[in-house]
């Protein structure tokens, strides 16, 4: 428990990371790589770059501040970073030198306002957040290692198998090398996959969902090939899966993860909902609920056309066996073969209007993944039918961000 009087200091410090935030921790992930560089083997290169990840950081720290007096208000969000963190191979040891370049980093920013006496304040402040962390995450590895087939740490997995889904998604059937169990996992989750690329100084890892229901004798991943655009350069491990990685090839996967997960307790029916490569967490709860449930499922996927659209037919098979899930095709940019074979049932971006026809009813519990854009347009368009916040849930690929329209 922090007293009142560092209470007092830390809010009043809200005003000033609202303005200087990511300034800070801009500086505090130059501050990080530069003293200790072997940590660059965990965060994402393509997300610093892009400063997805020094976005994401502020607005965690901003958080923290505003709710330093009841800081179980910020538990869901604590936990949704910690199953990242456990996926990743964050430790104990690396919360203190995080919390030495944070404070460096509001030191640098800041000049003489960052006072002796507002340090201090924050380090406390740090102290107290840095338990909860290690604290929700050491329950995690532990629950991960012990639950059968689990483990801790990276597992080799060898490529059963490699298949096209389009022109830019490829799937990937991981099995383990060592003939072991295979850990269970909640439809949504991901799991994070480690790469020595050749030519790189570091390793990579990156996160994937995945695709298929919980139950199989593999786990499967559907991978989007990033190809670069303006400034953005092409994805290295995305490219390098779809290029250089064969069937028969080993990969190294961490325990799966995620709090983006269906609610097995809630009867109601499902919307799912996605765009583009955010299909697959979808795709993984309309495989599970197909299989062993009874609740009625909307099933509503934005492409910009059939050629990058993955796993159509397999979703068709799954609503023709299944009177109670039915789907819906939206296409950004059809083809003209698309068009000619009448392969969607919207042109254009998902809209409330056009929601409100497809969605019999608002009482549903909704998912949805894509696009950062795209989600923003999907909780509005929820927001504007009166759906409660509560019956609304979504997953960011990568550094969680805000779906506020102005963000």
């Amino acid at each position: 428990m922090l007293d009142p009087k560092t209470i007092e200091i830390i809010k009043s410090t809200v005003p000033v990371l609202e303005v200087h935030g990511v300034a800070i921790t801009t500086r505090f992930y130059q501050r990080l790589f530069s003293s200790h560089p072997e940590l660059l083997n965990i965060f994402n290169h393509a997300n610093q770059q892009k400063g997805r990840q020094q976005t994401a950081l502020a607005n965690a720290v901003y958080a923290a501040a505003q709710h330093i007096d009841r800081l179980g208000d910020i538990l869901p969000v604590v936990k949704q970073i910690a199953h990242k963190h456990r996926s990743l191979g964050v430790k104990p040891e690396h919360y203190p030198i995080v919390g030495e370049n944070l404070l460096a980093a509001i030191k640098d920013v800041l000049g003489d306002a960052a006072t002796d006496e507002i340090i201090g304040a924050w380090a406390e402040a740090y102290g107290v957040i840095a338990d909860a962390f290690i604290g929700v995450e050491a329950e995690m590895y532990d629950r991960s290692e012990r639950q059968e087939g689990g483990w801790a740490g990276l597992r080799e997995f060898r490529v059963d198998r490699k298949e096209r889904e389009s022109d830019v998604i490829t799937s990937f059937y991981l099995v383990p090398s060592d003939g072991g169990a295979l850990a269970s996992f909640e439809a949504g989750q991901y799991i994070s996959i480690t790469m020595s690329i050749p030519g790189e100084k570091y390793e990579h890892i990156r996160q994937y969902s995945l695709s298929d229901a919980p139950g199989k004798p593999y786990y499967r991943i559907s991978v989007k090939r990033e190809e670069g655009c303006g400034d953005d350069p092409d994805g290295k491990v995305s490219n390098y899966l779809h290029e250089q990685v064969k069937e028969g090839d080993t990969l190294r996967l961490s325990a799966p993860a995620g709090d983006f997960v269906l609610d097995r307790g809630d009867a109601r029916p499902v919307v799912l909902i996605s765009g583009g490569v955010g299909l697959t967490p979808t795709l993984s709860m309309l495989n599970a609920l197909a299989e062993g449930s009874s609740r009625p499922v909307v099933f509503i996927h934005s492409a910009r056309n059939g050629r990058v659209h993955a796993m159509k037919r397999h979703v068709e098979e799954i609503a023709r066996a299944n009177p109670r899930v039915s789907v819906h095709w939206s296409y950004t940019r059809p083809t003209e073969q698309d068009v000619q074979d009448k392969a969607f049932d919207h042109q254009g971006y998902i809209d409330a209007e056009w929601l409100k026809k497809v969605i019999p009813s608002e009482s549903a519990a909704y998912y949805f993944c894509g696009p950062v854009a795209f989600m923003k347009a999907i909780r509005k368009a929820l927001s504007e039918r009166g759906v409660p916040a509560e019956d609304i849930h979504y997953e960011f690929f990568g550094p969680a961000g805000s779906l506020d329209a102005d963000d």
